[in-house]
């Protein structure tokens, strides 16, 4: 019975069924958080995590079917190595090898040259949590002055129980798309500790902004429902894409890239309001008293819409892989003693995480090399007096436009082959725009020392060499 229906319901959309079924599970979270609220809050832990596995279970059931084992075997895998293995380094490596080439073999093996919604999606969020699970249980043995703030708040002071690992493994508010989260956090959560109104479920301030959440989510995923059929990713292909004048093709560019990022953005936003609704999105008071509700918030919507800089938009977006990134990559390779060294691997290590194809590569380095360039030019403009004083003049509105205009063409310019995927697709794309974001990085690149040399007074320049 179910079957006709989502075949029906997604004929309707005009979207593909395993497209819809995603949606609706996520959005099922919200019945499952007000269940939790209503009858499982004050439970014990064992009942608490069955309910979080079961109803996680089922979600992998109603989208991947039998396929379900993929995870479940991973996750039991991860236990053994916990409770065998111990804190020791091994344990962290085994669990980095194991999880990520597990992950890779799912790719290799499921690999089309279209985006499919299979097991290895959500599979990618599992990884991560699995690796990070390891990472937290050796930071543990290590004496609290050994840890920085941040990893003290993650470190797990015991082995955690197999139950515990599946409810953490299949919460419903995170696992079909995220976000990421501890150990420490999901048992803060089952100990009824996250939560503005203690002893009791978050109050209505929280459940107002879980609202407000799904409200965002849901109006971001109804313009990319009303305009991607207007910027399908296979017009790039066509006859009649390349017959555009220069100008056309680059502006499909620019209105594509920013249509398509709100898929994205509609599942973040709605996951979040889940979390916040269970109250793991609960992040304690800030310095006025307030309560704060953003431990899962994987959007910065409005930095997202505003900002007219690259660092701005990476900043706004998937804010807790990225967190993830910088915490268990990026911040451990800091016995390298050199940052690009430790930045160039945490995009080398996201590329692989992300799947096989050559656009993630292509997307990745693009992405390095332009935050490179922008962070050289915002240091000419900040070291220039005729600079500094042009964008503090009323001129600004003027460059804020030009600026966005920029910002939003080469924010696509990556995505092409981030989301065509193979080299054939996204090389004719670079070819009729004839490179252009290559040609202008690589120029202002190669330019930006002469413009210091002009703009930048002679003293300060020294003194910033020296």
């Amino acid at each position: 019975m179910a079957a006709p229906l989502l075949e029906d319901l997604s004929e309707y959309l005009g979207s593909p069924e395993p497209a819809v079924r995603l949606i609706l599970s996520i959005l099922i979270g919200y019945p499952f958080a007000l269940v939790y609220r209503r009858f499982f809050f004050y439970q014990s832990a064992t009942v608490i995590h069955l309910f979080h596995a079961i109803s996680g279970l089922a979600l992998a059931a109603f989208n991947f079917g039998s396929q379900l084992w993929h995870s479940a075997v991973c996750i039991l895998i991860q236990f053994l190595m916990l409770r065998l293995m111990g804190r020791t380094v091994t344990t962290v490596l085994s669990s980095f090898s194991f999880q990520m080439l597990y992950l890779l073999a799912g790719y290799y093996y499921t690999a089309t040259e279209e985006y499919d919604i299979k097991w290895t999606m959500p599979h990618c969020v599992l990884t991560l949590k699995l690796i990070g699970l390891s990472f937290d249980y050796y930071d543990g043995g290590k004496e609290p002055s050994q840890l920085s703030p941040e990893q003290r708040t993650s470190a797990m002071a015991s082995v955690p129980t197999l139950l515990e690992v599946y409810g953490f493994s299949y919460f419903y508010g995170g696992f079909l798309v995220g976000p990421q989260f501890t150990l420490r956090s999901y048992q803060k959560l089952v100990a009824g500790e996250l939560t503005d109104c203690p002893g009791k479920p978050p109050n209505s301030p929280g459940v107002n902004i879980s609202i407000k959440r799904f409200a965002l989510g849901f109006l971001c995923l109804l313009i990319y429902t009303i305009f991607s059929p207007h910027y399908p990713d296979s017009y790039y292909l066509t006859d009649e894409y390349e017959a555009q004048p220069f100008w056309y093709r680059c502006v499909f560019i620019l209105l594509w890239a920013k249509v398509i990022l709100y898929k994205y953005v509609s599942c973040w936003v709605i996951a979040e309001g889940v979390c916040i609704l269970t109250g793991l999105g609960y992040n304690g008071v800030d310095e006025n008293g307030k309560h704060k509700w953003d431990a899962c918030a994987n959007m910065k919507v409005w930095l997202f819409e505003t900002t007219p800089l690259f660092g701005g938009t990476i900043s706004s977006f998937n804010i807790n892989t990225n967190a993830w990134a910088a915490r268990n990559v990026f911040k451990r390779l800091k016995f390298v003693g050199n940052k690009t060294i430790s930045h160039m691997a945490t995009l080398l290590f996201l590329t692989i995480w992300h799947g096989l194809h050559s656009g993630y590569i292509i997307c990745f380095s693009m992405e390095f090399f332009i935050i490179t360039v922008e962070r050289q030019a915002l240091a000419l403009v900040k070291d220039s007096p005729l600079l500094t004083k042009l964008a503090n003049s009323s001129l600004y509105p003027l460059i804020y436009v030009v600026q966005q205009f920029i910002h939003w063409l080469f924010m696509g310019y990556p995505l092409v082959p981030f989301c065509l995927f193979t080299y054939d697709k996204w090389l004719k794309v670079y070819s009729s725009v004839y490179f252009c974001g290559h040609v202008f990085f690589l120029v202002a690149y190669l330019v930006m020392p002469y413009l210091r040399k002009v703009l930048v007074p002679k003293r300060q320049s020294q003194k910033k060499e020296d």
